[in-house]
């Protein structure tokens, strides 16, 4: 039974407020406790927008791929019709999983008694079927996921009546348009994998701020105007951007001015993904924060660009990424976690300075709050 009173702000708890300049931060048991962590499968995960892929992964009819959202099996195909789906991935006869990994086939047979589901979700076939009386075949299709797509990604929702994803994020299209305009044109080019022993909140967190940027990044600030860098909150996301690059020789990586002449651009969008623009060749990339346990998170890291292909320039990025700043930012966020479950911490403030400067860790509140907010914890 889930034990809501973790949701209570006890006697050892300072006041969580919706005013950032007065709020402390959440407790620590919000990112340790394994009550708290069930709790966020139903109240967040199970009625929220998630990234699943790239519509580049699935363009051949019969394609598919495969993805979860915590236990829930799922996976996205484009039927005959050139539609694209997405089912939870098990078969109607005895709840095997029907398909692994990514591919393509002609009609879907689940592994263990050989029914057969076509790309619409229908039941074709099921063996000895025909000897069961009553048997109906449209008792038996696949149990549709809801999918949207955005900008060329991929969106699911396990709600069914779940308000369309433009309409939650409005203004998130533009924006994103206005910094990558050919963001039609790019295609599914690799992706990273990172495994890391911390709650998926924390790496929401410290995405959310570069109040740590300075003494942590390096590269980073020598790559980005941090003058410039700005984050700005909106209902269910937040962006922070650059203006032009200090210079196109930084220690991140060096580029030619190209598709994108300005320093960086990234996005968080509720609940566990932000989206990424490196100046230089056109590029996207996807960064999402899948959690496995309280205190273990598998992170995906997708990149997208012109055609599929990394570029020499895009790959110094793309390495960039995943060979320096990941790093870096797993080990303060592995360090963090590590530091909760000390006697000695359970909440801190939030840094909010009334000009939001670069400094400002606003947008950290205000993801906490919705974090609250979803999980009916007490907000002062």
């Amino acid at each position: 039974m889930e034990n809501t009173s973790l949701l209570k702000m006890g006697p050892s708890d300072k006041p969580f407020s919706h005013d950032p300049s007065k709020s402390y931060t959440m407790p620590a048991r919000f990112y340790t406790s394994e009550e708290v962590f069930e709790i966020e499968k139903s109240a967040i995960f199970a009625k929220t927008w998630h990234y699943a892929g790239h519509v580049s992964q699935v363009t051949e009819k019969g394609s598919f791929f495969t993805t979860s959202i915590h236990e829930q099996n799922l996976f996205v195909t484009r039927d005959r019709d050139d539609n694209l789906r997405a089912f939870y991935n098990v078969c109607a006869h005895r709840g095997h999983e029907l398909l692994t990994g990514a591919g393509k086939k002609n009609v879907i047979t689940c592994p263990y008694h050989a029914w057969a589901f076509d790309f619409d979700g229908t039941l074709i076939s099921a063996r000895n079927s025909e000897n069961v009386a009553g048997f109906n075949k449209c008792e038996f299709s696949l149990k549709p996921v809801r999918l949207e797509v955005f900008c060329g990604m991929i969106m699911i929702n396990l709600d069914l009546e779940a308000k369309p994803f433009a309409e939650q994020f409005k203004g998130l299209e533009e924006e994103i348009r206005t910094y990558m305009p050919s963001v039609d044109s790019l295609e599914f080019a690799q992706r990273d994998t990172f495994d890391v022993a911390s709650n998926w909140k924390i790496l929401v967190d410290n995405f959310l701020e570069c109040y740590h940027c300075a003494p942590a990044h390096k590269d980073f600030v020598d790559l980005v105007d941090m003058n410039s860098y700005r984050t700005i909150t909106h209902k269910y996301y937040s962006s922070q951007c650059a203006a032009a690059p200090l210079t196109t020789n930084s220690k991140a990586y060096s580029f030619e001015p190209g598709d994108v002449d300005f320093g960086y651009a990234g996005f968080f969008v509720w609940p566990n993904f932000t989206i990424w623009i490196y100046p230089g060749e056109a590029n996207l990339s996807v960064l999402q924060m899948n959690p496995s346990r309280p205190a273990r998170t598998i992170e995906y890291q997708d990149w997208f660009t012109p055609g599929g292909i990394l570029t020499p320039q895009l790959k110094e990025a793309a390495d960039y990424q995943k060979d320096v700043l990941q790093p870096e930012d797993i080990g303060l966020c592995e360090s963090v976690q590590r530091g909760l479950y000390s006697n000695s911490y359970n909440q801190g403030r939030f840094i909010v300075d009334h000009g939001k400067t670069e400094l400002s860790e606003h947008a950290v509140h205000h993801f906490q709050v919705m974090v609250m907010d979803a999980l009916g914890a007490e907000i002062s």
